[in-house]
């Protein structure tokens, strides 16, 4: 487009004229000016500037097989040719949306066989509470309404699944939530452990669940949800036993378990889904952003065979979107699972890049004193920013040390995103031995010359 090689003062004043960014602050963003990404390639992308960048990101959780994958490319652009598009309203199907369905049949584990297709992480949670509460009435407990989700949970921006998170400042904004959520302590062992070891704090932070079913009452409740890493929260990884106790009160209370794998699925843990890694089979599935590699929007929601009989005998469901299981967005997002088990990109963050990439964020954990934990899986981390280690002593909210950090980073040609306090990376799966150290140097100097600029030198 002409547009893309216009000057980027002039692109940003365009932006700040009629663009309105999500999680931002509009007036700032305006003074500052938005930068202007053009391209992108494996795990670089470039601005309007040429500056190229190791995206630390992956996008936004979500480009897990590298940009510049000339296939799927080649495949929207068949599958457009073909049909590019038709609903499944209708009682009609596509046959890519049919393909994909049984493809993730294959991937997801247990009796999780049934998938309903939406467009976002945001639709799909908006789908597991309908689907939920939907299911309880059939079974005839319709009192069984309520969601028990976690503090600094996030299952996305609609206002429905704001509600379900436990993001306090997005419930801040316009008092948005809807009655019928409730919330939990997180399970961040470094701020709420205290002299706990990690699995005897795994069983407090589970016994908040059930100290909340009895305290609603268990026959009010449809379902918990959680994500295997509270990823928007700051890379939230739960101390070893939580996630079982955690399916253990579920099932005694008969409470729907839901596992939402919208930033974990699709081998970011070295298993096809967070909840394998840690060993807990759900009854519901939410996913989306590694579905394609965020080539195209998809997201789907998986459900038990148990699940679906009820709902398959119940008549109609009123639940729908234009673009579920859009013929394009299904034939990439099937390509896509095609790249990832064809490279084996599973196994090798399992096996390979995992625990490279963990050796590195170790290292740094060793020469930074500003780094209070290093926590996550895998291809997905956090930096705890402390100001004392030793004490656990968080930097102010006001001292906007993450955010400091992510600048200088920014500034050294590296992208991490800031959350609170924390600094977290998600890189795309084919990251190579060699983008890591340059993602590890290049933190290693941001990291030094935030202590620098916030008086730990």
């Amino acid at each position: 487009m002409a547009i893309t090689q216009t000057r980027t003062a002039h692109l940003q004043a365009i932006d700040a004229a009629h663009h309105i960014h999500p999680f931002c602050d509009p007036k700032s963003l305006a003074e500052r000016g938005t930068r202007v990404i053009t391209k992108a390639d494996g795990c670089y992308v470039e601005d309007s500037d040429g500056n190229r960048i190791l995206d630390g990101m992956a996008g936004l959780w979500c480009v897990n097989v590298g940009y510049g994958r000339q296939e799927l490319v080649d495949v929207a652009a068949r599958q457009m040719e073909e049909l590019p598009f038709y609903n499944s309203f209708f009682q009609s199907s596509t046959p890519s949306q049919i393909a994909l369905a049984e493809r993730l049949s294959k991937i997801t584990p247990g009796d999780l066989n049934h998938f309903f297709f939406a467009n976002s992480g945001s639709e799909a949670n908006d789908t597991v509470i309908r689907m939920a509460r939907h299911y309880w009435h059939l079974k005839g407990k319709p009192e069984k309404y309520k969601f028990i989700g976690r503090h600094l949970g996030y299952h996305g921006s609609t206002l429905a699944a704001t509600s379900l998170g436990g993001m306090k400042h997005m419930h801040d904004m316009g008092s948005s939530t809807l009655p019928g959520f409730e919330h939990i302590m997180e399970p961040h062992w470094f701020a709420h452990g205290g002299n706990l070891s990690p699995e005897q704090f795994a069983l407090r932070a589970a016994q908040a669940l059930e100290d909340k079913i009895l305290e609603i009452g268990a026959d009010n409740i449809a379902a918990f949800i959680g994500e295997p890493i509270q990823g928007a929260g700051g890379v939230i990884s739960p101390p070893p036993g939580y996630w079982p106790e955690i399916e253990r009160i579920c099932r005694k209370h008969d409470i729907l378990f839901v596992s939402d794998e919208v930033i974990c699925g699709f081998g970011r843990l070295g298993e096809w889904f967070g909840c394998q890694y840690y060993g807990v089979q759900p009854d519901i599935m939410p996913m989306a952003k590694g579905m394609s590699s965020g080539y195209l929007p998809i997201s789907a929601v998986a459900f038990s065979d148990r699940i679906f009989e009820t709902l398959n005998e119940g008549g109609p469901i009123s639940h729908g979107y234009t673009y579920s299981g859009h013929p394009v967005s299904c034939a990439v997002a099937h390509a896509n699972i095609d790249i990832i088990e064809r490279e084996g990109l599973v196994e090798r963050v399992r096996n390979d890049i995992g625990p490279y990439l963990q050796s590195g964020l170790a290292h740094l954990y060793e020469r930074h004193s500003i780094i209070g934990e290093v926590r996550g899986a895998q291809a997905l981390a956090g930096l705890q920013l402390v100001r004392s280690r030793d004490t656990r002593e968080p930097f102010a909210a006001e001292d906007n040390a993450a955010m400091i950090c992510r600048d200088i980073c920014l500034e050294k040609g590296l992208i991490m995103r800031a959350v609170g306090q924390a600094m977290v990376i998600c890189p795309p799966l084919t990251i190579t031995h060699a983008e890591i150290d340059e993602m590890i140097d290049k933190a290693d100097a941001g990291l030094r010359e935030a202590a620098s600029r916030l008086g730990l030198d």
